[in-house]
């Protein structure tokens, strides 16, 4: 239903080319990252006020919102406003940096529970030379 294969390839060819590893591997598509992948993966769009413009399953689950519900919401409200400094900060080192690894961070579900997403790789997405948004895929979400 929601599966792009334009923004996959997006997504898989600007984490090849600034991560330096596969997204996944050589046998995945859309289909199986937006439905099947046990990883989280979203996406913003590179506004002032970055909006989600991708969410897989997996991360629909964590964050407790469904695909009409992510895409166009802020990215920021993704976090509370007493960690959003901390989570600037990761997008401030990703966009100098083209990726960042390693990350946690406390989020907020729909509901109001808090969890941690861990093992965090965000990466710029690049397109043609032009920065269109970032990405994010997280191994683990858990309550926090």
């Amino acid at each position: 239903m929601f599966v792009n294969h334009y923004f996959f390839d997006l997504l898989a060819g600007s984490h090849q080319s600034l991560v330096g590893t596969p997204l996944a591997g050589p046998e995945a598509t859309a289909r199986w990252l937006y439905e099947e992948a046990p990883f989280g993966v979203l996406a913003h769009d590179a506004g002032d006020d970055p909006r989600f413009t991708y969410a897989n399953l997996t991360a629909q689950r964590c964050f407790e919102y469904d695909w009409t519900e992510f895409v166009g919401m802020p990215s920021r409200l993704s976090a509370e406003p007493d960690r959003r400094e901390d989570r600037q900060w990761l997008l401030d080192a990703v966009h100098r940096d083209g990726f960042a690894t390693g990350y946690r961070g406390q989020r907020i579900a729909k509901s109001g529970r808090r969890f941690w997403i861990e093992n965090v790789t965000m990466w710029n997405l690049v397109e043609d030379g032009v920065l269109v948004g970032q990405a994010a895929s997280f191994q683990s979400c858990r309550d926090a």
